[in-house]
């Protein structure tokens, strides 16, 4: 049988995690995440990590198993993420993968971009401008260079700002124009299941959800994290925005609110990256299990 990779994909609080499961469940099989913000074990109310009566329902890869401090990035998750799914198809022709991190996604399936070496001057340009006028200003260099992956990319990490832009100086060319090289051949046949709903319908999930993690105390885990706040991993919505409330420069009210506006933002650009790969099959939020494995079904055959 041919070997075969379900890809679950979607903006945040779309319902992929249920979804996942029940497919997993379903061709008795395990799952993939994809999603960046799960990787590390000291982050999970904030980045909602499957509960433990969901992790205990399917066997799950990738899910805390780094620690905020640790060096780890997409081209590391595409060399651990096929190892793993080579493993797992030797037991069964059918895995599943699910997450709304695209690059870690594509990564899987299509394999990462080749982009040419730059100056690395360039670089350290960009981090003396972050530091001196914030992410705001680098995020309106990028916009005004390559209004396609301002739209598109993690906006909010500065890390991916100044990949791109130090690609767009180093090159003279858009970052997004490098997006578009040869999907590297893989020995398994991915079939892209997206999950979507009306916008004002996500709008109303993501903000519940984040009324949830508050309640389910992701003030008191920012707070134990803020020692860590330099770092990378912790430079994420939910968590920054709560850094500034502990730090005395914004409101409660105003931390959450803010959470809401950029997960929202961040939900759109999820939409952005995956409505722009055409092997997506698209299913509303809401459509039952039983027609979706019927689709899986017929694609396999």
């Amino acid at each position: 049988m041919t070997k075969v990779l379900i890809a679950i994909v979607g903006p945040t609080a779309i319902g992929k995690t249920a979804l996942s499961i029940k497919l997993a469940q379903h061709y008795n099989t395990e799952i993939i995440s994809a999603d960046s913000r799960q990787f590390y074990k000291e982050m999970s109310i904030g980045t909602a990590v499957p509960f433990k009566e969901e992790l205990n329902a399917a066997p799950h890869h990738f899910i805390q198993n780094k620690s905020i401090e640790d060096d780890y990035n997409v081209g590391d998750f595409e060399r651990d993420a096929i190892s793993k799914i080579s493993i797992l198809h030797e037991k069964n022709p059918i895995v599943v993968m699910v997450g709304g991190s695209g690059l870690y996604v594509k990564a899987v399936t299509k394999g990462l971009d080749y982009f040419p070496e730059v100056a690395p001057h360039i670089r350290t340009h960009l981090n003396l401008q972050l530091k001196e006028k914030g992410l705001i200003h680098l995020q309106e260099q990028l916009k005004s260079l390559d209004s396609e992956a301002y739209e598109t990319i993690a906006i909010d990490n500065p890390q991916r700002v100044i990949r791109a832009l130090e690609i767009c100086i180093g090159t003279e060319k858009p970052y997004s124009s490098f997006l578009t090289n040869p999907e590297k051949n893989r020995d398994f046949k991915t079939i892209s299941i997206g999950l979507n709903a009306e916008r004002s319908t996500i709008y109303d999930r993501i903000n519940q959800r984040v009324d949830v993690m508050i309640e389910n105390g992701l003030i008191d885990e920012v707070k134990s994290l803020s020692p860590y706040k330099h770092l990378n991993a912790l430079n994420t919505v939910g968590y920054k925005e709560l850094f500034q409330y502990l730090e005395g420069d914004w409101t409660l009210d105003f931390a959450i609110s803010e959470i809401k506006k950029n997960t929202r933002r961040f939900a759109k650009r999820q939409l952005t990256w995956f409505r722009k790969d055409d092997a997506i099959k698209w299913f509303d939020f809401e459509t039952d299990v039983e027609e979706i494995i019927q689709y899986i079904n017929s694609e396999i055959e």
